[in-house]
């Protein structure tokens, strides 16, 4: 199976400009291909991982990969799937949130200056002459194709900014630098960003000139049609400081059994022929592919050692095996009320949302799962194990030990 056919069997084409050409590409030479990702927080979601992953085959394949940091565009904002203007970054957060998703895009491509590069944009945007710019690329770009596209089309109806029309612009110069600067020929990226990416393409072959194409990646839906990489606490993120390694296997452990074959293609790097024996298990036996999948998801962002304790740890809480030790713990000072304890753990994104989960019936305490009624009630070491610490829930899969010292 070729690269092309193997990006496809495993889910990541959405659309292509010239899917003919682009098979021959891959097949016949090394090509450099490249996805931009905005440093609009200090660490990346789940939501990124498709082509994170996409990327990481490109290399395997021998290929050649660049990581573009958006450190320029983020200061423009992105208008595509959003319903209002992006907040205005602060150059300190930037150059935090750069450094923090430039340390997990390294986890799943090698950043060898060779076979992997890492580019920020800020390095040829920032300098640009506004009016030279506006007379050499601007007068390429048609106004009214600009407004059909979908990501204008939806912003319209709320209101566009100017800054953010200028986005699709930028986003297209940046596929020319790259192309003079490196002989980049494929631009990859959501199928969100199939208007800018065909902005790209046009722009290139007019002013590079060259022959260089397009591939996007579909935005992954769970089976309940719900976005991937949302819960109910807020977005999956990839960083430990924001969501645990056992909490990042949960996520994964707890997908519906609809999703487990798709996300096993999609999210690990497990042989496809591996994958069609897990997706084809039943019953009880699906949980096996379950864990699979969660292990080899953690393993690549958080890494093995993690992944290990994360799998003890979700073993000993829901399976009567493993360590206790290896359960997340939240350090905290009794007595406390519970509704605080359930946010400052992160096992709820906020008071309200604690409230409702006891209210609901979904909050437990201790390892005999009692179920807590009250919303007013305060935890205090009475509540505690003989070890200092006490288990505390919400549903059937999210736990965390209060610990105290």
């Amino acid at each position: 199976m070729d690269l092309f056919d193997t990006l496809k069997a495993r889910g990541f084409v959405a659309d292509c400009t010239d899917e003919a050409a682009v098979r021959k590409l891959f097949a016949t030479e090394q090509t450099t291909i490249y996805i931009g990702f905005d440093p609009t927080a200090d660490s990346l979601h789940a939501g990124s991982l498709v082509q994170l992953m996409a990327l990481a085959h490109m290399q395997r394949a021998g290929h050649r990969v660049i990581a573009l940091v958006g450190g320029g565009t983020a200061m423009v904002g992105d208008p595509s799937g959003k319903t209002e203007l992006r907040a205005m970054l602060s150059n300190e957060q930037l150059e935090a949130n750069k450094a923090g998703i430039s340390a997990q895009i390294r986890r799943f491509i090698d950043l060898d200056g060779e076979r992997g590069i890492m580019v920020d944009n800020a390095d040829w945007l920032l300098g640009l002459n506004y009016i030279q710019f506006l007379r050499e690329v601007g007068r390429h770009f048609s106004v009214n194709r600009m407004l059909a596209a979908e990501s204008y089309k939806i912003r319209l109806e709320k209101g566009l900014s100017f800054i953010e029309f200028n986005y699709q612009i930028l986003q297209a110069y940046d596929f020319l630098e790259l192309f003079r600067r490196y002989g980049c020929k494929v631009q990859m990226g959501g199928s969100d960003q199939w208007g800018n990416i065909v902005a790209g393409l046009d722009l290139v072959r007019r002013l590079g000139p060259g022959e260089v194409y397009g591939l996007t990646s579909p935005l992954v839906m769970t089976a309940s049609g719900e976005k991937m990489g949302k819960t109910a606490a807020g977005a999956v993120w990839l960083d430990a400081e924001r969501l645990s390694a056992f909490e990042y296997f949960q996520y994964w452990r707890n997908v519906t059994d609809a999703d487990v074959g798709r996300f096993l293609r999609l999210f690990t790097f497990l042989p496809l022929a591996e994958i069609e024996s897990l997706e084809a298990l039943t019953g009880a036996e699906i949980n096996s592919a379950k864990e699979k999948l969660a292990f080899e998801a953690t393993k690549i962002v958080h890494g093995a050692e993690a992944a290990e304790q994360a799998l003890a740890g979700a073993r000993a809480a829901f399976a009567g095996g493993g360590q206790v030790d290896d359960i997340p713990t939240h350090q905290a000072i009794l007595p406390r009320p519970i509704v605080d304890l359930l946010v400052d753990c992160g096992l709820c994104a906020s008071k309200g949302d604690a409230r409702r989960q006891i209210k609901g019936g979904a909050v437990k305490l201790g390892d005999d799962k009692a179920r807590v009624d009250d919303p007013n009630m305060v935890i205090g070491p009475e509540h505690l194990d003989a070890d200092g610490s006490v288990a505390l829930w919400k549903g059937k899969k999210n736990t965390v030990r209060i610990v105290t010292g």
